[in-house]
C-alpha cells in the first residue's frame, strides 16, 4: 500500500520520501508453511518472491502480484488465501531492495525485474498469466503489461493512479513537483496501447490515492474494462471490506475463458 508524506524541497528525494518503504524482515518457516507458501523460484538466497498453488486440483492460471510500497511480499498472503481456492497459482513478487533481495529502488529497476519474473513464470508454467497490481504495484504491472513482448492480456489494478505526476500535483498544488520526480509511473501512458482485459478497483474513501485517480485511469483505457468501487474502504484497509464473492467477480471477469 502507498504512504504519502510531506517532503522538504531543499535536498529532497521525492522518489524515496513519497514512494519507497522497503521492509527487510524475512518470514519464519512456520509462517510460510501456515500460508502454504514457499520461496520462488528457489530458496531465500536467490528468490524472486513467494508461491502458493492449489493442491490436488487443476490450475486455471498464474496470478503474479505486485504489492504496495511498504513492507514485503510475504505480508500479502491474503491474496493467496483468496485466489488459490479459486484455482489460481499465486506468485507474490518481491521488489529489488525489499526483503533480502539486492538491487536499486526505483521504477526502472522494478519494471525490469518484474519483466524477468513474468518471463520466468510464463516459461515455467505456461499461460494464462494474470498481473495484479496494488497501489505502487499497479505502476509496475501496467508497465509490464504495456510492453507487447510480455504477452499479457489480463490485468487487475487495485487502488491505482492515473499518473504519478497527477497524484503529486494534487497533493502539492503550489510546488513544481515535476522538477523533483525521478520516476513517472504513467499508467495511462503505459496502457494506451493495451488491448487486454483490465479490472480496476477503487476504494471509496481512499485518503492516499483519491478514487478519482482510479476512475480517470479506467476512463482512459482502450481495453475491455470494468471498474469496482469498494464502499466505505480506505487505501490500506480495503481487504477488510471484500469477501470471497468480490474475488470471484474479479477473476470471472479477467479470467473468462480460462480452462
Amino acid at each position: 500500500m502507498l504512504t504519502m508524506i510531506p517532503f522538504i524541497l531543499s535536498g529532497c528525494d521525492l522518489q524515496r520520501n513519497m514512494l519507497y518503504y522497503p521492509g527487510a524482515a524475512m518470514p519464519a518457516p512456520e509462517v510460510l508453511a501456515a500460508n502454504n507458501m514457499t520461496y520462488w523460484p528457489s530458496g531465500p538466497d536467490s528468490y524472486r518472491g513467494f508461491i502458493s498453488a492449489p493442491r490436488g486440483r487443476p490450475v486455471r492460471g498464474t496470478v503474479i502480484v505486485f504489492h504496495g510500497n511498504a513492507g514485503t511480499a510475504d505480508e500479502r498472503a491474503f491474496y493467496a488465501g483468496a485466489l488459490v481456492p479459486l484455482g489460481y497459482r499465486v506468485i507474490l513478487s518481491e521488489y529489488p531492495g525489499y526483503g533480502s533481495r539486492k538491487g536499486e529502488l526505483g521504477e526502472r529497476s522494478f519494471v525490469s525485474d518484474a519483466k524477468e519474473t513474468v518471463r520466468l513464470a510464463a516459461a515455467t508454467y505456461g499461460g494464462p498469466v494474470i498481473l495484479l497490481g496494488e497501489s505502487l504495484g499497479c505502476g509496475i504491472a501496467a508497465a509490464v503489461a504495456g510492453d507487447a513482448s510480455a504477452k499479457i492480456s489480463r490485468l487487475v489494478l487495485i487502488t491505482p493512479w492515473d499518473s504519478l505526476l497527477s497524484v503529486a500535483q494534487s497533493k502539492f498544488r503550489f510546488l513544481p513537483v515535476r522538477l523533483f520526480m525521478k520516476d513517472s509511473y504513467d499508467n495511462i501512458g503505459n496502457l494506451k496501447g493495451f488491448r487486454g482485459r483490465v479490472a480496476v478497483v477503487g476504494a471509496e474513501r481512499d485518503e492516499i490515492l483519491p478514487v478519482k485517480h482510479a476512475q480517470q485511469l479506467h476512463n482512459s483505457l482502450p481495453a475491455d474494462k470494468k471498474i469496482w468501487l469498494i464502499k466505505g474502504a480506505g487505501h490500506n484497509d480495503w481487504p477488510y471490506f471484500v469477501n470471497a464473492l468480490f474475488w470471484m467477480e474479479i477473476m470471472a471477469f479477467v479470467g473468462e475463458g480460462d480452462a
